[in-house]
């Protein structure tokens, strides 16, 4: 028996989504849908684990089109950076492989593009500036097939009006 081929589209969502809000505003079906829920939803680096369940998803599952959803608005499940790097920072067994790290980030480039673990740990300033990296990093990964069509979408949290951002 030959398995039918069933077109499918990636959902990459932030932790402040769920599922049931990215069905109702894109008016799909659960299984014409896959989700990859992250913080961010940000992707920094093309070789990380991330970016490695995106090419899986591409080939295994048949996705044709990605979508890197961000949410305007205020946001459920946000994270408080400061409070994760004062975590970090006061922790004196973590000094030694922050300062490894910091030096990794200021002399390994491009491996590390930040210029420090805070701002590798920070990411993205804006949900914008984070969605539009997040899809040029896709859309130029040399293993995504050039007819992924991968779109950049704000959701706005109040209504679940969608917005595309236009991304080079």
């Amino acid at each position: 028996m030959i398995k039918e081929q069933i077109n499918k589209s990636l959902f990459i969502i932030g932790m402040d989504n769920t599922i049931e809000q990215v069905q109702k505003a894109f008016n799909i079906h659960s299984d014409d849908m896959l989700v990859l829920q992250i913080y961010g939803p940000v992707i920094t680096e093309p070789y990380s684990d991330l970016m490695r369940d995106i090419i899986l998803s591409v080939y295994e599952e048949n996705v044709e089109e990605i979508y890197v959803v961000g949410t305007k608005g205020k946001p459920t499940n946000a994270v408080n950076m400061q409070e994760v790097l004062d975590k970090i920072y006061e922790k004196e067994e973590l000094r030694e492989q922050r300062e490894v790290l910091d030096y990794l980030f200021k002399t390994c480039m491009p491996e590390f593009p930040e210029t420090s673990m805070r701002e590798w740990l920070e990411g993205s300033k804006t949900i914008m500036d984070g969605v539009q990296t997040s899809v040029q990093i896709i859309r130029n990964h040399s293993l995504v097939p050039s007819n992924v069509n991968v779109r950049g979408i704000i959701m706005d949290k109040s209504n679940g009006n969608l917005s595309e951002l236009k991304v080079s």
